[in-house]
């Protein structure tokens, strides 16, 4: 459960959401990542951090260049938490729509 909280920690922000669609069409090197942001490279290394930390990126130092790379295994966890809850939905809608057709036989 730790994990799953790090990542959606790690998935709550709109500038690290847009890292990893960036990162989603292979790996890119550092200044690449924060070449589309308008805030210091200071605060890109942060959001990397974090992304590191709940496990959804991986850095790669080669020669002087550092290329980030995705591992989306870390997502899992989140569509596997949500899938639960979309069980759910589905049962309730299932019986909402239920709910109706009797209301709809009842008014013929």
């Amino acid at each position: 459960m730790e994990q799953l909280t790090d990542v959606l920690s790690a998935i709550s922000h709109p500038t690290r959401r847009a890292i990893i669609k960036r990162l989603a069409s292979g790996p890119t090197r550092f200044l690449d990542i924060a070449e589309p942001f308008d805030v210091a490279l200071n605060a890109i290394t942060k959001h990397l951090k974090l992304l590191e930390r709940a496990g959804l990126i991986e850095r790669e130092k080669i020669g002087r260049e550092v290329f980030v790379s995705l591992r989306p295994e870390a997502l899992r966890l989140v569509a596997d938490w949500v899938h639960e809850y979309e069980r759910y939905w589905n049962e309730k809608l299932d019986e909402f729509e239920g709910y109706f057709k009797q209301q709809q036989r009842r008014k013929k």
